[in-house]
This record gives structure tokens, C-alpha cells and sequence, in this order.
């Protein structure tokens, strides 16, 4: 029994999202081995070879890999599948852009956005915006998994000394071709894996407010800013902000909600974070039952006041 975790990466460094997953894959109790399917990705493939957890890495390198096409990549992950009796994803927008056509090809159901294993064959994954947890049993050959990163601790970037395999690149697919890429650059730490984050809602009222309050505050705690769907949708943030059922699934040490109401959509894609601060002026916002710490104040008085004492 050994799995096989495909790895996200830019071509030089391994992305956090797998760490997570390598924990995983481990708890499954077999052999771990990681994925590195890219073009000149040598130092990624030597960084996963450092992951604590790690027995091999698999090095495709090939011009058809360096965009990461999801048909691509899948094609690379088929060709060494049937060594393998689980293959695990993160569930990022990569990894949930690959898994089915893995899972379509190989004749088996996809297990979605797992957070717990309790078995070999037997997962935990939360359903209906994470008001319930299903117990998922799967009787198929070769399991093909995503992981909900935030429900496993991330592997140790350092400590292993995993073999190195090379394997030979899948084909291109003829099925899409890389035209470009429109990179947002952000200084601030990325929203899926900063330590603190702080979100702003609908209650900041303008785009222009939401600036205004929101990041002193984020400049103040070294914070990833987000933003709930209905900021999101009124304009006052971008769509890559957004935390939620329809977002973002963030679970940093820190949690700080300015103006959230806590719609149950917005719940299910933070309420994982370690410490939860909630400031809202509305005290029967559902946001403060799931807070460690309720301000009910005006967000426009208190948050000022919050950075002038940081």
C-alpha cells in the first residue's frame, strides 16, 4: 500500500498546500511518495525530497508540464497510477482542476475535501457549508483523495532525505495549450496560508472605508486581508479576497472579523482558525458564536483604537 501525493510547486520551491497533504497521506499508514511534474523543477523535486514523511519523489520534467495543464499533469499522474493504492491532492484550485479527470479515467469516485482519516479506506469530509461531517467508505481500488489543507498540520519542510526518481514526461494532450498569465502581485502574506488574517464585511460600507480601516489593521499584525461574499459582491474587495464556503477556506492562528455578520457561508471557511475575534456592533450577529473574543462596537471607532494601541 503507498500513496502518491502530487505536489504543487512553481518550478523551484514546493507550495504549502502540500505539506499538508504528505500529513495526510501519511495518516493513511502507507509508503509516501510525492509527484513533481514540471519543466527545469529540479530544485522543487530536491525540496520534496526534504519533506519529514517523504520515502520517494518522482521527478517528470518535460515542456508540457511547465504550465501545469490540468490535462497534463493528469496525463502524468495516469501513467505511474497503478502503483499506487491512494492518490492525494490538495484541494486547492489545482488540485480540484486535476482530481477528476484523474478520477474519471480511472473508472473510480473522487473522495472530496477530506479533513480526517480513520482508516485506509475511510475518510471524514464536512457537507452542507461544514454543519455536519460525513463518514465516506470507498471499496475502489485505487483511492483518489483531496485534502482540505487546513484539516492536517503541515509536514516538516526539513528532516528528510527521500530517493529521487526521474520519469519520463507525459505527452502533451493536444487539448489546451498555455497562452499567459496574469499574476496578482501582493506583498502581504498569501490569504490560504498566513498566520493571521483579518477580514472585512459588508458593514465597511465602501471600498474606499474598507481600505481606509482594513489595512493599517493587517499593516499593524503582518495579516493577510479577506473579505466576506457580500464585501466581495458590493465591490468593496476583490474576488480573490473573498473567505467562505464560495472563497477561501482559511484557518490561520488569528481570525480577526470586522463587520462580519457570520453568515453561515462565511462560517464554513474560517471557523477552523485557532483564535476567532469578532467586531461587530450587532450582538445577535451569528458571528459571535463561534468568536473566542466578541467586541460589540462600531468597527469604524474600535478598530482605529485597536491599531493605535498595537
Amino acid at each position: 500500500m503507498t500513496s502518491l501525493v502530487i505536489a504543487e510547486h512553481d518550478n523551484t520551491s514546493i507550495k504549502p498546500a502540500t505539506f499538508n497533504t504528505v500529513t495526510a497521506a501519511a495518516a493513511i499508514g502507507a509508503d509516501v511518495h510525492v509527484l513533481v511534474a514540471g519543466h527545469n523543477a529540479g530544485a522543487a523535486a530536491a525540496a520534496a525530497a526534504q519533506i519529514a514523511g517523504v520515502s520517494k519523489v518522482i521527478h517528470a520534467d518535460g515542456a508540457t508540464l511547465e504550465a501545469g495543464l490540468a490535462e497534463n499533469v493528469a496525463a502524468q499522474v495516469l501513467a505511474i497510477a497503478s502503483h499506487y493504492t491512494h492518490i492525494l491532492f490538495p484541494a486547492t484550485a489545482n488540485g480540484k482542476n486535476v482530481a477528476p479527470r484523474v478520477a474519471a479515467k480511472l473508472d473510480v469516485g473522487q473522495i472530496s475535501d477530506i479533513t480526517q482519516v480513520d482508516s485506509p479506506d475511510t475518510f471524514e469530509r464536512p457537507i452542507y457549508a461544514g454543519n455536519a461531517v460525513a463518514t465516506v467508505q470507498s471499496s475502489d481500488a485505487v483511492k483518489v483523495i483531496t485534502v482540505r489543507t487546513t484539516g492536517f498540520d503541515a509536514a516538516a519542510s526539513t528532516g528528510g532525505s527521500a530517493a529521487v526518481e526521474t520519469t519520463a514526461a507525459a505527452t502533451d494532450s493536444g487539448k489546451s495549450s498555455f497562452l499567459g498569465r496574469e499574476v496578482t502581485k501582493n506583498d502581504r502574506p498569501e490569504l490560504t496560508a498566513a498566520k493571521v488574517v483579518v477580514s472585512g464585511g459588508r458593514a465597511l460600507g465602501s471600498s474606499e472605508k474598507f481600505d481606509e480601516v482594513m489595512i493599517p489593521l493587517a499593516d499593524k499584525l503582518g495579516a493577510a486581508i479577506g473579505a466576506s461574499r457580500a464585501a466581495v459582491d458590493a465591490g468593496y474587495a476583490a474576488n480573490d479576497l473573498q473567505v467562505g464556503q464560495t472563497g477561501k477556506i482559511v484557518a490561520p492562528q488569528l481570525y480577526v472579523a470586522c463587520g462580519i455578520s457570520g453568515a453561515i457561508q462565511h462560517l464554513a471557511g474560517m471557523k477552523d482558525s485557532k483564535v476567532i475575534v469578532a467586531i461587530n456592533k450587532d450582538p445577535e450577529a451569528p458571528i459571535f458564536s463561534v468568536a473566542d473574543f466578541g467586541l460589540e462596537a462600531d468597527l469604524f471607532v474600535a478598530v482605529p483604537e485597536l491599531v493605535a494601541a498595537l
